[in-house]
């Protein structure tokens, strides 16, 4: 595959998004990767487009490479994105996907406006890997990079969304995993035969045994009273059996699909009741690690609350979130999403967290550090997961690592006779992880 990387850094080849696709690169030599400096040479490619042009239009997959700017992507890489939509070949159906680092500050924004632009430009835009600025630098964040590619390769496999594919039928059938199981939450009316479609469908799908759990079922004694009496032992004050249903019904599962009609902006009062109800895991994300996937029946697109909600939700438990059907999709829809769980269960897809993530679990972290003697079991769990590891004033070296680069900067002389050397300086341990990965290719 001709992979064309545009590399938005103004850093150039010293861009440490850069490095997440160099080492990428190392891992699969059989891929044909070419790099445009579009953040560092634009006044160049405002004068000259054709050489930009006919890379673009030899691409397989077009690979936006970028650090996080003040929300969004750097001025540069805006500019050639306007010089592609004015002066550009047509892209139309071509692949596109996207490489950031940043601190997670509104990543997710970024993320949104390259998706907006491939959508503009007519590109197939597949999921992006948001990165910390020191994830490749880990033994977890060199993983996640490798198992995004593979993922990434494996998206470009599949059918494009508006390539229809042909209705299922039971010679067509995958063959059933003997391991495992996925739990299908719903609030399925019995009237629904549209909802109860899409079930079915994922159903027959899934290569593992599928087990539908219809919320109307179940009896709730009620909605949750905030009464905090779950705080210490995580066991509800309704004696409905809920906490018990939830834990061996529920989470035992490998991944779990949410399906439902949407109500009043929402998924429902009876969904509502659901959640709330979950406090009796307090604010411990107890189901990370396992993918989350949805049915939805209802004009989605017409709700970016909803859509924020189900990202977010996916995000701040740890959950991968393998797809969304939706009803106003074409049916096969739904097939590309339990093709997507049912490989990220078999991998065990986990990527960065994004702001929502990020951002969500910092805040339940300080919450939960400062009331650590009423929230008990919460503390329990964040302290034995490593949540309180990254508070930034166990940092003591870097801390004073900053200091000593702060005070350099301060002396006019120091900055000039520095140069670039900065930057270069921020490569040093890069450089030591691609030697590392070279001699981990060689060995394989």
């Amino acid at each position: 595959m001709n992979i064309l990387v545009l590399n938005g850094s103004p850093a150039g080849t010293n861009s440490i998004t850069l490095q997440t696709v160099n080492y990428i690169e190392k891992f699969f030599p059989e891929q044909h990767f070419d790099v445009l400096h579009v953040g560092q040479r634009i006044k160049s490619m405002e004068k000259d487009f054709a050489p930009c042009a006919q890379a673009l239009a030899a691409a397989d997959l077009i690979l936006f490479c970028y650090p996080v700017y003040t929300f969004l992507a750097p001025s540069q890489l805006h500019r050639f994105i306007e010089l592609m939509k004015e002066k550009g070949p047509d892209l139309t159906d071509k692949w596109a996907a996207q490489i950031t680092t940043s601190k997670h500050f509104y990543d997710v924004t970024a993320h949104r406006f390259i998706e907006d632009n491939c959508r503009d430009l007519g590109l197939v835009c597949l999921q992006g890997l948001s990165a910390d600025m020191d994830d490749l630098l880990t033994e977890k964040g060199r993983k996640q990079a490798l198992d995004y590619f593979r993922f990434l390769l494996w998206q470009t496999e599949k059918p494009a969304a508006d390539v229809p594919a042909k209705e299922p039928d039971a010679a067509d059938a995958p063959a059933k995993a003997q391991d495992g199981r996925v739990v299908i939450v719903t609030d399925a009316a019995p009237d629904d035969a549209e909802l109860h479609a899409m079930i079915d469908r994922f159903t027959a799908r899934m290569p593992r045994p599928a087990d539908v759990v219809n919320l109307r079922e179940f009896s709730f004694a009620g909605g949750c009273l905030g009464c905090f009496r779950c705080a210490a032992d995580g066991t509800c004050v309704y004696k409905d059996g809920f906490d018990t249903f939830l834990r061996t019904r529920i989470q035992t599962a490998d991944a779990t699909v949410y399906a439902y009609r949407i109500k009043d902006h929402s998924m429902g009062t009876l969904f509502k009741t659901y959640d709330d109800r979950q406090f009796c895991n307090g604010h411990r994300t107890v189901t990370m690690g396992k993918p989350v996937a949805y049915l939805v029946a209802g004009d989605l697109a017409a709700e970016p609350n909803l859509q924020l909600l189900m990202e977010s939700r996916a995000q701040v438990g740890g959950n991968f979130l393998a797809g969304i059907a939706v009803s106003t999709d074409a049916p096969e829809a739904v097939d590309r999403t339990a093709d997507t769980l049912e490989y990220a269960i078999t991998h065990g897809l986990e990527l960065p967290q994004n702001f929502y993530g990020v951002g969500g679990l910092k805040i339940f972290r300080d919450l939960i550090y400062q009331m650590q003697g009423l929230m008990r079991e919460d503390h329990r769990f964040y302290k034995s997961h490593g949540f309180y590891d990254d508070f930034p004033q166990k940092k003591k070296g870097r801390i004073a690592a900053m200091y000593l680069v702060g005070g350099m900067m301060k002396s006019k002389k120091l900055r000039k006779k520095m140069g670039n050397k900065m930057t270069e300086g921020m490569m040093l341990p890069y450089k030591k992880i691609m030697k590392k990965a070279e001699k981990e290719r060689n060995r394989s």
